[in-house]
């Protein structure tokens, strides 16, 4: 059975978007966190992404 990708209630900073990666493909949560927030200095829709998954996103 594989996990499926949701926002956890308890763990998250902003929106829990991070955390939720995180817990899904079993990283850590602090890594994916860091990794946002270098890839925000690069050009590109990061944050877009980002909105796009807190909505789309169920909590669990």
């Amino acid at each position: 059975m594989t996990k499926s990708l949701q926002r956890p209630r308890r763990g998250a900073m902003i929106a829990g978007v991070c955390a939720g990666i995180a817990h899904r493909f079993g990283w850590s949560v602090g890594l994916v966190r860091f990794l946002f927030v270098i890839s925000c200095v690069l050009p590109g829709p990061q944050f877009l992404i980002y909105l796009a998954l807190w909505i789309l996103m169920p909590k669990r």
